[in-house]
């Protein structure tokens, strides 16, 4: 029996990488963009530095996005908004106390999203979004209003085990966002602002949040979701 033919060989490995090339090449692209926009703003990136950072043409790029807002969009949807749906399904399958549920979340957000170049994105938001109106409508609908949801619903689920005493709904999200929020701050700012030399340990830090944060949703600890009467003077 004859061997197969050498040439058909090469050819057949030639074409079986330019296939998985081809395949990687969003990837790719999403990746190279990501950077770009970390280190230089979403103004000041133009797609043909994201297109020659990822080693194509920008025809090519302009195959996979067609234009610089929805390549930002396919970034934020690779590295944070296209993570809610499993996100949300942990939750609602999740058997632990709401304590537990808390502490996890703090820290696989940590893990997944916080530890990565991905938790610069919201720092890139808050310094341009006055001057693209339309990606800010587009953040606040696919990351910050689905999160700020999830994170609802874990106090939700808290207050009606028992487990959590009621608190206002926008303002106890925000004291577990706070802590997030500065965490990726902190990282992707470190010698623009306050001491660095200050070593700050992202594990020991929420650690120490979370107990904070549970002391104050604590069933057995002084209700202050009211602030007190102000004593009327003469």
């Amino acid at each position: 029996m004859s061997s197969p033919c050498p040439i058909r060989q090469i050819v057949s490995t030639v074409r079986a990488k330019r296939e998985r090339r081809k395949e990687a090449r969003p990837g790719e692209l999403l990746d190279a963009a990501l950077d770009l926009f970390l280190e230089k703003g979403f103004a000041a990136t133009r797609v043909e530095e994201v297109a020659q950072r990822a080693g194509v043409s920008k025809g090519t790029l302009f195959l996979y996005f067609s234009s610089k807002e929805e390549l930002f969009k396919a970034v934020v949807r690779e590295n944070i908004s296209g993570r809610f749906t499993e996100w949300a399904e942990e939750l609602k399958t999740y058997e632990g106390s709401s304590e537990d549920l808390l502490r996890y979340c703090m820290t696989s957000w940590w893990e997944r999203v916080g530890s990565t170049k991905a938790s610069g994105i919201p720092k890139l938001m808050m310094g341009e979004a006055g001057n693209f109106p339309e990606l800010t409508q587009f953040f606040q609908q696919e990351v910050v209003q689905p999160g700020n949801a999830l994170i609802a619903r874990i106090l939700q689920r808290g207050v009606e085990r028992g487990e959590f005493r009621a608190v206002d709904p926008v303002y106890g999200v925000y004291s577990v966002l706070a802590p997030m929020m500065f965490l990726s701050l902190w990282k992707h700012g470190r010698g623009s602002c306050g001491d660095a030399r200050i070593t700050l340990d992202p594990q020991q830090y929420i650690a120490s949040q979370l107990q904070t944060i549970l002391q104050g949703l604590s069933t057995t600890g002084p209700n202050t979701t009211t602030p007190p009467a102000k004593k009327k003077t003469r």
